[in-house]
């Protein structure tokens, strides 16, 4: 049970909602922290219910168990490296009592704040939607002081999806959340985010192979303190992906990547904070080699360059580093 967490249900949502978000309260904004929850595999494998519509999926040819010890150790790997940089990385373990072949990605399933608060998200595939974890929650609330949780899983019954910031790309400085919509991001939910969170919305159309909708935004975006990588040419109105260009260089410098980078996930990076304060831009090694030389010492003006190897998590698993980070903004 947990005692000091308001859950808030926006099918009672009220004017109110706002300011208990406490938006204009003098806290900080930050877009980048350096405290994330990690969720350490158990029963890693290749999951059909997702592939339906994660495009970044492959079929393996290995026995799953060979495949979840590989994928352990890429995750102690990056836990180590990460720790060395000076990033607070809260590991909890995949839970014994539920087989999660994608409890490694947490970020689909909560968001945090810098206000105190909490959301957690429905899901598309069933099979993931035992990742929510009450326990937890209660960790989050009791080691980093998180008050408040609202809650949107309900409209898991209604057949609605929107898959944190997998579906959200997050300007945490502007308030505004950016996505690509599909089947796991529908624009009525976007709008009551909007409502409780005081953001405003920027959504479009992106498509990878063209006809098939990219199935979260964080795989061909990604915004940083000063800079935004994104893969324009996914993006199917041109009217569209110029003022998605202009909104984001009034801020930053946008780094524009093409397809075939962003399948290898060169979009699916994370800015964090590491040693005294210093920006640190996390990567898988596929992403690093798939951004050209001029590419990668742009970004290095933004931060350093933090690379690791996570080959099966990827192929699989169809996700990347920034998918397996649950970012912890703590005021």
């Amino acid at each position: 049970m947990i005692l000091l967490l308001e859950i808030i249900r926006f099918k009672s949502l009220n004017s109110n909602s706002i300011d208990l978000w406490a938006k204009n309260t003098g806290i900080m904004r930050r877009q980048s922290t350096s405290q994330i929850l990690m969720v350490r595999p158990k029963h890693f494998g290749y999951n059909t219910e997702t592939a339906v519509n994660n495009e970044f999926q492959s079929k393996p040819g290995e026995d799953r168990s060979i495949l979840a010890g590989r994928a352990v150790a890429e995750f102690d790997h990056m836990v180590g490296i990460l720790r060395n940089e000076g990033v607070h990385v809260e590991v909890v373990p995949e839970s014994d009592r539920l087989s999660s072949p994608d409890a490694v990605f947490p970020n689909n399933w909560i968001s945090t704040h810098s206000n105190g608060a909490m959301i957690t998200y429905p899901m598309f595939a069933e099979n993931r939607r035992a990742e929510r974890r009450e326990d937890i929650i209660e960790i989050l609330q009791k080691k980093f002081g998180f008050t408040r949780r609202y809650s949107l899983e309900q409209y898991e019954s209604q057949g609605i999806f929107l898959e944190g910031t997998g579906s959200l790309v997050l300007d945490r400085l502007q308030e505004v959340a950016y996505a690509c919509l599909g089947p796991r991001t529908d624009p009525t939910l976007l709008d009551k985010w909007c409502v409780l969170t005081g953001y405003d919305r920027f959504i479009f159309q992106a498509e990878e192979p063209p006809g098939s909708p990219i199935y979260h935004t964080n795989v061909m975006m990604s915004i940083g303190t000063r800079f935004a990588v994104v893969c324009l040419e996914s993006i199917t109105d041109s009217t569209v992906r110029s003022e998605l260009v202009r909104k984001l260089s009034l801020e930053r410098t946008v780094i524009p990547i093409e397809r075939g980078q962003m399948q290898a996930f060169a979009g699916n990076i994370l800015e964090l904070r590491g040693r005294k304060d210093h920006p640190l831009i996390v990567m898988s090694s596929q992403a690093f080699k798939a951004f050209s030389v001029d590419q990668r010492d742009l970004l290095s003006q933004f931060g350093k360059i933090i690379h690791i190897p996570i080959d099966t998590i990827e192929y699989v698993g169809g996700g990347s580093t920034r998918c397996m980070i649950a970012e912890l903004f703590v005021n």
